[in-house]
């Protein structure tokens, strides 16, 4: 743990009084961990309780660790987490001290009093931004408040640009987490500045042009995506969609902007705009994957792309297709890309089964190599790569590789950052070899070179050029070893492709490496395979590869293609013909030079050690000056890594506005240590666009709030407990003969199924006044009366419940056990109050390894064709299940009225027979149960895991079960699981 600069000191002053409770925006990079690892270091007593909520496990563990360093190590940070049982919580809460918790588990603990709410010192919300009134904080605090008066909160947030939504987003925020009192510190605060313009980083700006072939393909990107932009705004001119624009198209977050703006009328726009929005995505990843992949791997993307793009599932040709890519600037795209990998020259058959025939050079030899002399002298000055691609026919036919098809001549173009990061690795040397007289050992730092990148991928592929690295080359041909070896790769997986065809199945991924052929393989799916996937899922999925970041390997190959119903017509613009006939003749050449030369690409490169080698060669510490480490930007555990490292050199391979900060604020927590950093980006392209626009949208964002903070109108907090009588007269029955009204002294309650808290209706509940218990229901979600149980279903729970067949499981329980079952179909809020967005719902439709028999036509809408099918099974439910009644509700706060008004002069649930429902009602009555008897029981048809102790309870052995007559065995079992049972006893399987 580093020493706390000025301005952490002086915030910490403002923050360390347990009296107060506030929130604090700071800017992106400049140690938010550091100052709540300091104020838990402060709080940290058994005397206290103190909990942090809303930390992911990532965050946990880094902030236990660091709290571990400053000297809370007895017993430190305590993380509660689901498999931490009931009495355990109990214990930990009692012990006091520092505890992380998840909001879920804090929720519940609260409703229940596991947790001795008026004795909470106070909480730490870390991820402030994300607090909505239908949000798990704004829960907790508003339980927190009603028997905690005293206690402090203290909320932290780094994500100003995420404080957007709604008129006055600061104070909704506020509002749900009633504070009073909020602290900005932008990077432009006078005493942050003050603290960080002491000791500068030396920053070495390169700024690297593209190729011309990059240039090219980065140009016809931004074209392409500024006319999908212009015809989603043409298509759709009653919404307003002035803040679409290509400066914001560079962040992953627009595709989430875009959506949320379509979301309520999703249901009304046709394809065509469907298609645009994925378009945007898919254009919005190009322009990433051009500047970060190898000229092999984007160009085996784009293939995959138009694989999507011109055939179904079937194989048959799509009928809808990406706008863009019929364009003259996706040409562009398609062709430079190809070119920058090969160039396929026409071979006639007859030339190539001819015997070679001798050849004089006219040209003189000597003259030959003065000309090549010249070209590459100009290259130089240019400063382009020189290319020693054509240094003589003659050496040519020498080095050309046997794996190699006929015709087709490698160009391999390498990114220009590989050659710039060799240069800079070159000059990091010689710098370390002449400051190497000057320092001492007490010098502070190590001559570790630090190289950050953007991503997994990108860290991978830096990896593999610099261990690879040919440092006699020519720039430009530095990593020609590599692009060899993922050429052959390439070709393989072409040939794949023309052998998958073949067998009527779909496309693969390119694999990423030559131990990734399993992995890699994972299939770029066609038509609108990526368009159901949530963003929280997409999310979840980055996390889990960050967590494998020591792994020193990435697995997969090309993303999939995300793209969807498709409404142009025409298919002649695509060059899908084109790569058909040359993966087709790459299969064809590798099938001819036999199973190991066409393997070989995929066998990995493995050194077996023996004991007469150098252990230390292999397995010894390696010098810090030997020692280069690629790393991918983080979060703020980057300010860990840097403090243990403390590198003297660090390359920045592309640009990162926090990781400057975090370099700021390491440059000055380390007095007397110089820092040399290589910032390095791609001039006129879209990695300058998204830094600057980064840069002026976080800047933008302060001043806004700034702003509001200063015509902010304070809300007034409240009281929310509700006087006695109030409470008695909403519990007044008047369902008593002859019109008598008798008091009722029990308050209005709702008995809630302990996983349904990751929903916001709970939340919802409370606020409407309504006492919420949390236990765990084998029968239904909600109970709302001794007669009412409520199952509710989002719409993919909802779609999902359908094809696994546990709804009708669910409906046969709740008609079984209560007199009014209910399922409840909750749509989201904002989004269209429509059955015909269904379509989108990934999970819908049943996967299935054999394609249908009988093709429809492939113009039918989907999305009605979806909503039918939901229709009809709805239909089938409510035929089956004449009792069950279906609610639909447009969003949590319309079930949370619908829930009181069903709940009006009704008698309360009572939560102990609620558990009992469904479960064993005997505890002991399992004592002296036949255990094969109850196995035998348990494999009939009909009989489930579920209903099994029912039927014990109703017969007292098999035989008995078997001597009854149908009708007794449906009344048991029910209607068609009873008829299953009976007939599988009494006729076995014959029919």
């Amino acid at each position: 743990m580093s020493a706390l600069l000025p301005f952490h000191k002086s915030i910490l002053e403002k923050i360390h009084d347990p009296a107060t409770s506030e929130l604090v925006l700071l800017a992106r990079g400049l140690g938010l961990r550091r100052i709540v690892c300091k104020l838990m270091q402060i709080y940290d007593s058994p005397n206290n309780l103190v909990l942090l909520v809303n930390a992911t496990q990532e965050e946990e563990a880094a902030i236990g660790e660091e709290l571990g360093i400053m000297g809370c190590r007895n017993p430190g940070l305590r993380i509660v987490g689901f498999e931490t049982g009931r009495k355990d919580r109990q214990d930990l809460y009692k012990k006091g001290g520092l505890v992380s918790i998840t909001s879920q588990i804090f929720t519940v603990d609260m409703l229940t009093s596991d947790i001795p709410t008026h004795l909470i010192t106070g909480i730490i919300v870390l991820h402030a931004e994300r607090v909505t009134p239908t949000s798990a904080e704004a829960f907790i605090v508003r339980l927190y408040r009603e028997k905690n008066k005293n206690g402090f909160l203290k909320a932290f947030s780094d994500q100003p640009e995420h404080i957007t939504s709604g008129l006055s987003p600061l104070r909704t925020i506020m509002k749900e987490l009633h504070l009073r009192t909020v602290h900005i510190y932008p990077r432009f605060h006078a005493e942050i500045k003050e603290s960080l313009d002491r000791k500068t980083p030396d920053i070495v700006e390169l700024h690297q042009d593209m190729t011309e072939a990059m240039s090219e393909i980065h140009h016809a990107i931004v074209q392409c995506m500024t006319t999908t932009l212009s015809e989603l705004k043409r298509a759709n001119t009653m919404l307003d969609l002035d803040d679409l624009t290509i400066d914001n198209a560079y962040f992953r977050s627009f595709d989430m902007i875009v959506r949320r703006m379509l979301d309520p009328v999703w249901h009304k726009v046709g394809p065509r705009t469907k298609q645009l929005v994925s378009d945007l995505a898919t254009l919005r990843r190009l322009l990433t994957y051009l500047l970060t992949y190898d000229a092999l791997a984007f160009h085996a993307y784009l293939e995959t792309l138009i694989a999507a793009n011109t055939t179904t599932e079937s194989g048959a040709s799509r009928q809808h297709q990406s706008p863009w890519m019929l364009t003259d600037a996706a040409h562009t795209i398609f062709t430079y890309a190809k070119r920058r990998c090969y160039v396929m020259n026409p071979v006639p058959k007859a030339a190539a089964q001819a015997e070679p025939v001798e050849v004089i050079n006219l040209v003189d030899s000597e003259e030959e190599e003065a000309w090549a002399a010249l070209d590459e002298m100009e290259a130089h000055a240019r400063g382009e790569p020189s290319s020693n691609l054509n240094k003589g026919k003659g050496k040519a036919k020498e080095t050309r590789k046997k794996w190699l098809p006929e015709g087709m001549e490698p160009v391999l173009e390498e990114l220009p950052k590989w050659y710039l990061l060799a240069d800079i690795l070159h000059e990091i040397e010689e710098e370390m070899i002449r400051l190497n007289p000057l320092l001492t050992s007490h010098s502070p730092g190590s001559n570790t070179v630090l190289i950050m990148a953007s991503s997994l991928h990108t860290c991978t592929l830096i990896k593999d050029f610099l261990a690879t690295m040919d440092a006699d080359a020519p720039r430009g041909s530095q990593g020609r070893q590599m692009m060899e070896d993922k050429l052959r790769l390439y070709l393989w997986w072409k040939g794949k492709l023309s052998e998958r065809r073949a067998e009527g199945k779909g496309p693969i991924a390119l694999p990423a490496g030559k131990k990734d052929d399993a992995n890699g393989a994972q299939g770029a799916r066609q038509g609108g395979g990526n368009d159901g996937i949530s963003e929280a899922l997409k999310r979840k999925d980055r996390e889990r590869q960050e967590r494998s970041m020591n792994r020193r390997r990435v697995r997969g190959g090309a993303p999939a293609a995300a793209t969807s119903i498709r409404d142009s017509a025409s298919s002649g613009a695509l060059p899908e013909g084109e790569i058909k006939k040359e993966a087709d003749e790459i299969a064809e050449f590798l099938s001819s030079q036999g199973v190991d030369v066409a393997t070989q690409a995929l066998i990995p490169d493995t050194q077996l050690f023996t004991m007469d080698d150098d252990f230390d060669a292999h397995y010894g510490l390696l010098a810090p000056a030997q020692t280069v480490l690629v790393r991918a930007y983080s979060d703020d555990s980057d300010d860990q890594v840097l403090q243990e490292i403390k590198p003297r050199f660090i390359v920045m391979y592309e640009p990162n506005l926090e990781f400057i900060r975090r370099i700021e604020v390491y440059r000055n927590s380390n007095p007397g240590l110089g820092v040399r950093v290589y910032f390095m980006m791609y001039k006129l392209s879209c990695e300058e666009g998204k830094y600057l626009t980064g840069l002026r949208r976080e800047k933008e964002s302060f001043e806004r709030l700034i702003k509001e903070r200063g015509s902010m109108l304070m809300p007034i907090l409240e009281d929310r407990s509700t006087p006695a009588g109030e409470a008695l007269i909403k519990t007044i029955s008047s369902r008593i003969a002859g019109g008598r009204k008798e008091v009722s002294i029990e308050p209005a309650r709702v008995i809630v199924d302990m996983r349904e808290f990751r929903s916001s209706l709970p939340s919802l509940l409370h606020a409407s006044g309504l006492l919420v218990l949390p236990v765990t229901l084998t029968v239904g979600d909600y109970i709302l009366t001794p007669d009412i149980c409520v199952e509710r279903k989002s719409i993919p729970d909802l779609v999902s419940s359908f094809n696994s067949g546990r709804l009708y499981t669910q409906c046969e329980l709740m008609s079984a056990h209560y007199k009014q079952p209910i399922l409840l179909i909750e749509f989201e809020e904002h989004k269209s109050f429509s059955l015909e967005a269904v379509a989108d719902v990934k999970s819908y439709a049943k996967s299935s390894k054999y394609p249908p028999k009988k093709k429809g036509d492939p113009r039918a809408d989907n999305a009605s064709s979806a909503a039918q099918s939901i229709q009809s099974k709805l239909v089938l439910l409510t035929l089956t299940f004449p009792r069950v009644r279906i609610l639909w509700s447009s969003s949590p706060y319309a079930t949370a009225e619908i829930f009181n008004d069903l709940k009006t002069n009704a008698a309360q649930p009572d939560p102990a027979k609620a558990v009992l429902v469904g479960a064993e009602e005997d505890p002991d009555a399992g004592a002296g149960v036949n255990s094969a008897a109850e196995e035998l029981l348990r494999s009939l048809p009909g009989i489930t895991a579920k209903n099994v102790k029912h039927v014990m309870n109703r017969v007292k052995s098999v035989r008995e079960l078997c001597e009854l007559t149908l009708a007794e065995v449906q009344e048991i079992l029910g209607v068609e699981p009873g008829k299953a049972c009976w007939d599988f006893i009494h006729r076995g399987e014959r029919k």
